[in-house]
């Protein structure tokens, strides 16, 4: 087996004793394959219920209590996971499947197919199947979004993110979707020039990363045409994909027009 950067990840038979770094992951396996995780990080809020022990966030995870888990696979990504958390687990013996942080939807679900029916040994998730066929099409351009997913200071999204393809496939164009960033930080000052020369028209807030709320982010952005929602179904990639297509356009419809 080899993971989405190269590494080999020599497993003999399908893991059963997983620790998982990544929320979406973490979701991803646990409706895919119900058992075989064995600890989560204090960010895995999805499925709801989740009784397993935590080991951390994703960025700071504790890594002595993940090998006190002996698991014999451990799930991390490449943008939300550390290198050097990555090669710590490596040099004690543990397998780490690292997913490439996906710039499409179509990227993350050939990425997740591979993990799941390869490394896992699963037939098809049901859920992946639907997934692809929702997200196939894209809709026509409907508008320009500024999408920040923090503040102090403001990061937005930029080329080639998973996000921002989300949206691209619902109608709205990435404001910076040219940039040469993938997360450009942008002064305050310019992301309001980009709505007052016309660049942009909508301001999307997710609630995560950052917890964008209609009392904080908006105030930001005087008379600028905006839209709160969720961060899993923006940024998540797995099972969330379903649902997220139609809450995503239900949200877009209502402030865009169908």
């Amino acid at each position: 087996m080899i993971d989405d950067l190269g590494e080999d990840v020599p497993l003999t038979e399908a893991p059963s004793r997983v620790v998982s770094l990544v929320p979406s992951l973490t979701e991803a396996v646990q409706v895919s394959a119900p058992g075989r995780l064995a600890g989560i990080t204090d960010y895995c809020t999805h499925p709801a219920g989740l009784e397993l022990p935590r080991v951390g966030g994703s960025k700071y995870p504790k890594v002595d209590e993940v090998l006190e888990l002996h698991p014999d696979l451990v799930l991390a990504n490449s943008e939300e996971n550390r290198p050097e958390d990555v090669e710590r687990l490596r040099g004690n013996g543990i397998l780490v499947w690292v997913m490439a942080a996906p710039g499409t939807v179509p990227d993350a679900l050939g990425s997740l197919r591979r993990l799941l029916t390869q490394a896992f040994e699963l037939a098809e998730p049901e859920w992946l199947v639907a997934a692809e066929e929702i997200w196939r099409e894209t809709v026509p351009p409907r508008a320009t979004a500024v999408v920040p997913v923090w503040r102090k200071p403001w990061v937005v999204l930029g080329r080639e993110t998973f996000g921002g393809d989300v949206l691209h496939r619902l109608g709205v164009t990435g404001a910076y979707a040219g940039h040469a960033e993938r997360y450009p930080r942008p002064k305050l000052d310019e992301l309001r020039a980009r709505f007052e020369r016309g660049e942009a028209d909508l301001l999307v807030l997710p609630d995560e990363p950052y917890e964008f709320t209609a009392e904080d982010g908006p105030e930001a952005f005087p008379g600028v045409r905006y839209l709160l929602v969720s961060g899993r179904y923006l940024t998540w990639h797995g099972p969330s994909l379903v649902d997220a297509h139609r809450e995503l356009s239900t949200a877009l419809d209502s402030l865009l027009g169908s």
